[in-house]
């Protein structure tokens, strides 16, 4: 299977967002073409209470975002 979000992108331009409360991830990069393998990541922005307003880049756990948030775009 082609990984069709392989290529970096702007947070403006992300492949998907999802939220949770304040929290939010722009998937900018998918590592692997298949979202539910074991250690799948993603390379995003995300924004929290804690960055206060902004965003932070950086990979996470593509099961760890599924399970918690759902997908607004």
């Amino acid at each position: 299977m082609k990984n069709l979000c392989a290529k970096t992108v702007k947070s403006e331009d992300a492949y998907e967002v999802w939220a949770l409360g304040d929290w939010e991830w722009r998937v900018l990069k998918k590592y692997q073409a298949e979202d539910t393998k074991e250690y799948a990541r993603w390379f995003c922005a995300v924004k929290s209470p804690f960055t206060y307003g902004g965003y932070e880049l950086g990979d996470v756990y593509a099961s760890e975002v599924m399970s918690s948030a759902r997908r607004v775009k």
